[in-house]
């Protein structure tokens, strides 16, 4: 059985995120190779494509929000993500058991004794025909339970009943308020039932080599270890340093070692939160920087690996946007890092005065 190094899989992750060359794909089929997008904050999709596609525009995939066909709701691990509205459907009710947990984590003092399934009816019931901010279904809720805790009730609803969040919320640079419309309303199709198999071939599509326990990091899911048995006549198996099984789709190949380009990661970006061995990115240490609690920071890719963080603040007033990278050590190309800095400045804030600011990382 094949050994692969940390160096193999770091090659093979940024083959199939599309890392090593951007890809002349459309948005949409880059959206369903991905199977998922972090979307918790609304531009970050827009830079997951744009570091991954040729020539990609921030209309484009506002398009595919405003057609419908890509949509915006809870999802892998029971965080926001955008997916194709046709994933969306069997994607939902397989992760509902990890959506279900993360409620009770998050709110389950707070709501002891409530009956769950009588509240999803109430709000699909209000949601019937119309779009509602969480803050408006809230309150509606909170005149039938009036004791009842209203900022509990608005995540519960979005934990237990299938919605999704209509644009413009969720598109580049527009803020405000979650909406909240009923999935299966929006999208025009009802959702259905699958099994674990399904996201697990696509899954090692998009991220693959990778153990179970990766698999069940990315995803949310637990306990698939027999999920795997099932599949593993099927699947090819490696071996990594440690003597892990990794599972790959049969046909997908490891990619010859060579360089890889520099690459702005956003915040929350699915590669960064695929895995649960991360030592193909990224030292222990710097994932203890990188990966704070919820919060997954924007990551420079320097040779495939994590070299460093960034930030970008865009001031439309004053027309100015400024880049500021946080390197964990020397670049060992810094004018390369330079010039794919000022395409995603050019990309995220054209016509303003731009700036790049290169400065060591300090704890």
């Amino acid at each position: 059985m094949r050994v692969l190094d940390r160096r193999a899989l770091n090659r093979a992750a940024l083959d199939r995120q599309l890392l090593l060359k951007r890809s002349d794909m459309s948005a949409r089929d880059a959206v369903a190779l991905l199977v998922a997008i972090q979307a918790q904050e609304n531009n970050v999709p827009y830079y997951c494509l744009w570091t991954r596609l040729t020539g990609f525009r921030q209309q484009e995939l506002t398009d595919l929000m405003n057609e419908r066909s890509v949509v915006r709701g809870s999802i892998l691990r029971g965080t926001q993500h955008l997916a194709l509205a046709d994933d969306y459907r069997w994607l939902r009710p397989l992760v509902q058991e990890c959506l279900t947990r993360g409620r009770q984590a998050a709110f389950g003092r707070d709501s002891k004794g409530w009956d769950l399934e009588v509240l999803a009816t109430e709000a699909r019931k209000l949601l019937d025909g119309q779009v509602l901010t969480r803050p408006q279904l809230a309150r509606a809720l909170a005149e039938l339970w009036p004791d009842r805790d209203v900022l509990a009730l608005g995540w519960s609803v979005q934990a237990m009943l299938p919605v999704v969040h209509p644009p413009p919320s969720g598109t580049w640079n527009v803020g405000g308020a979650t909406p909240f419309a009923l999935a299966e309303e929006w999208i025009g199709e009802p959702l259905y039932e699958d099994v674990p198999a399904r996201l697990i071939r696509r899954y090692l599509a998009a991220f693959g080599p990778a153990s179970v326990k990766d698999f069940q990091m990315w995803s949310g899911l637990r306990r698939m270890d027999a999920a795997f048995e099932e599949l593993r006549p099927g699947l090819r198996v490696y071996k990594d340093e440690n003597g892990v099984d990794l599972f790959d789709l049969p046909d997908l190949r490891i990619p010859d070692d060579g360089p890889a380009p520099v690459r702005f990661l956003p915040g929350f970006d699915n590669l960064i939160l695929a895995y649960a061995d991360r030592t193909r990115l990224m030292t222990d240490e710097q994932r203890k920087i990188v990966c704070v609690g919820a919060v997954t920071k924007p990551t420079l890719l320097v040779d495939g690996r994590v070299h460093g963080l960034w930030t970008l603040k865009h001031d439309r007033k004053a027309a100015t946007a400024a880049l500021t990278i946080e390197r964990f050590a020397p670049l060992p190309d810094e004018t390369a890092v330079e010039e794919e800095a000022a395409r995603l400045l050019e990309f995220a804030a054209p016509g303003a005065d731009h700036d790049v600011r290169i400065t060591p990382w300090t704890a």
